[in-house]
């Protein structure tokens, strides 16, 4: 089977080298995660996924092909038809990342119409809204993205990334500024999608504990490499690289 993502790259800014041939597969059906620390260039790699590093002056070196199309060469224009269409992206902090002015429907037709000529039908974003257990009553729509929580506007950016229903979504520490009851809704959350949809997902986190409880598989970023790839599993019970040992041995136990 094809898979959904592939990609082998090496990224810069400048002279330094921050990704040195990082490269994974993301099957339809799966969540890969990807761990590091703080600084191994994990951010650096879903920009560079996205092909937006060099926005941030970055420079991206390699291949990455989505659904057997290799997005290396694609132009700026070429890539707004794939980004948010093809591959959702969803960020750490929804409040950067949303327009804290704007109402709540204003950025879901505004999203819709980047991507579609078509209108959407009368009850699609109330099924998209549904889906990422938001409600759809007018209050809520009325509503400025700056007055919902902090879990409601991540709901509402995985709203946002998923509603062209693309093959691939990224997920860039998406539950480190929620509290943990809302971190754990939000992880059963991508789960459904991908369960439910075949959503591809590629989980960007620091967060051992998470990455155990929803991946297939776990990559470990570390000083710009994959040092040890494998199941959850193995990763946490037999780790093989000094440096997974370590992470593993830092993971918080019950008495």
């Amino acid at each position: 089977m094809t898979p959904v993502l592939d990609f082998r790259i090496s990224a810069r800014y400048g002279a330094r080298e921050v990704l040195r041939e990082v490269g994974a597969q993301i099957a339809a059906n799966e969540i890969v995660a990807l761990v590091g620390l703080s600084g191994s260039g994990k951010s650096t790699l879903s920009l560079s996924l996205l092909r937006l590093l060099h926005y941030r002056g970055g420079e991206v070196t390699g291949s990455i092909v989505l659904e057997g199309s290799e997005l290396i060469s694609k132009t700026d224009r070429e890539m707004r038809a794939v980004l948010g269409k093809r591959v959702g992206y969803v960020p750490q902090n929804p409040a950067s990342a949303l327009n804290d002015r704007l109402r709540v429907e204003t950025l879901l037709e505004e999203t819709w119409r980047a991507h579609s000529s078509v209108p959407p039908d009368n009850d699609a974003f109330a099924r998209l809204l549904t889906s990422v257990q938001l409600p759809h009553e007018t209050a809520f729509l009325r509503q400025r993205a700056g007055q919902l929580s902090t879990g409601q506007g991540q709901r509402l950016l995985i709203a946002l990334a998923i509603m062209h229903k693309p093959a691939l979504l990224i997920a860039d520490e998406p539950i480190s500024a929620l509290d943990a009851i809302t971190q754990a809704s939000v992880l059963r959350l991508f789960q459904e999608l991908n369960q439910r949809d075949g959503t591809a997902i590629l989980f960007i986190s620091h967060d051992l504990l998470s990455i155990a409880s929803i991946s297939h598989r776990v990559e470990i970023l570390h000083e710009g490499r994959i040092v040890e790839s494998g199941p959850p599993g193995e990763i946490f019970h037999a780790p093989k690289h000094e440096f997974t040992q370590r992470l593993v041995a830092a993971m918080p136990r019950l008495p």
